[in-house]
């Protein structure tokens, strides 16, 4: 471990001469790329210098020993700086872990309406809330790219683009299937219904990315649908096209303009064929995934939100908490903190 500490620590003092470098200075592309690897190795290289400093004041406290008026208190010292280099030792080894490459991307989150009919669509309504608000704590930007409303409210489907630090990092957990345990406002018995709804959530592909010959396309133009008569349905900007390789089909009409509706369009392609692309490397990697939480497939069950008990069960983990208004507010640290550690402790017992 310390062996590649030490290669860090040195890489990223020549991040820091490079950057001082008047001819990198003056190439932008050159200085955001040294940037963004200088800034990944900051976190580690500070806890292996404090961890150094520790050691350090741990050896001078050890000489205090042989002094009897300063025995009592370089004992206590002692044991504070021992614990202190613990939790740094423990904390290094963490950050040494393998970084998942699209944990800095920005991602293409969809929700989408399961079983439970219009209260299925309700509560696909309310996990979209649930993550805008989360986004809103963390000062990411939400852009919606497509969106279906429920007959009775909440939402059939929403397709959006969260943009930001580290989106992917913190939301790559919500993927699966979520389930709602309520009595719907339409329910005259106050029966409990159970209903789901599926979250996905897409690396945002950039072009280089995920290569697409126009040759691969279909692109069909058509009247946008929708309620009332005004514009949006009265000109051919809704696109709808179609990746023939895959048969994959990406349909959008919340935009006036076709050109929009294009652009939109094709993000979210990019990104479901990059996730394809993925999930076909994770297949082949399956031994080294068996460590990491859940499998990410669509149709496992993660998650549990119970309205009679006030309660959410993350079912990966077992992790359950309170407060079912304030999590639905967005107040979702605490339950990815736990996922990632466990993440984590599972990778530690694998290395």
């Amino acid at each position: 471990m310390f062996d590649k500490l030490i290669k860090v620590e040195a890489r990223f003092e020549e991040l820091e001469r490079l950057l001082c470098d008047p001819a990198v200075l003056a190439r932008r592309d050159e200085v955001a790329k040294l940037s963004k690897e200088r800034a990944g190795l900051a976190e580690l290289v500070e806890a292996y210098r404090r961890f150094r400093q520790v050691k350090e004041e741990e050896a001078k406290a050890e000489l205090l020993l042989r002094d009897p008026e300063m025995r009592d208190l370089a004992r206590e010292e002692l044991d504070r700086l021992r614990a202190e280099r613990g939790k740094l030792e423990e904390l290094l080894k963490v950050l040494l872990l393998p970084k998942d490459p699209n944990d800095e991307r920005n991602v293409l989150l969809e929700v989408r309406a399961g079983t439970g009919g219009d209260e299925a669509a309700l509560f696909a309504g309310d996990l979209f809330r649930m993550y805008s608000r989360y986004a809103d704590r963390h000062r990411w930007k939400v852009e919606l790219m497509q969106s279906s409303a429920g007959a009775t409210g909440g939402l059939r489907e929403v397709i959006a683009l969260v943009a930001g630090e580290r989106v992917y990092s913190r939301l790559k957990y919500e993927s699966g299937v979520h389930r709602v345990q309520r009595v719907p406002a339409t329910e005259a018995q106050g029966r409990i219904h159970t209903s789901t709804a599926t979250v996905a959530v897409l690396p945002e592909a950039e072009e280089v990315d995920v290569q697409i010959g126009e040759k691969d396309l279909r692109i069909d133009v058509m009247r946008s649908g929708g309620p009332g008569g005004q514009s949006v349905n009265t000109t051919d900007s809704a696109v709808r096209i179609t990746h023939l390789p895959t048969g994959l089909q990406v349909h959008c009409q919340d935009e006036k303009s076709q050109h929009k509706n294009k652009a939109k369009a094709m993000r979210i392609l990019r990104a479901r064929l990059l996730d394809i692309e993925v999930e076909r490397q994770h297949q082949e990697q399956s031994e080294m995934r068996r460590g990491q939480v859940g499998t990410g497939e669509r149709s496992e069950k993660v998650r549990t939100y119970n309205f009679p008990q006030d309660r959410m069960t993350d079912h990966r983990i077992g992790f359950t908490r309170h407060n079912l208004p304030t999590l639905l507010d967005g107040d979702l640290d605490g339950v990815i903190d736990a996922l990632q550690a466990n993440e984590q402790a599972e990778l530690l017992k694998g290395g």
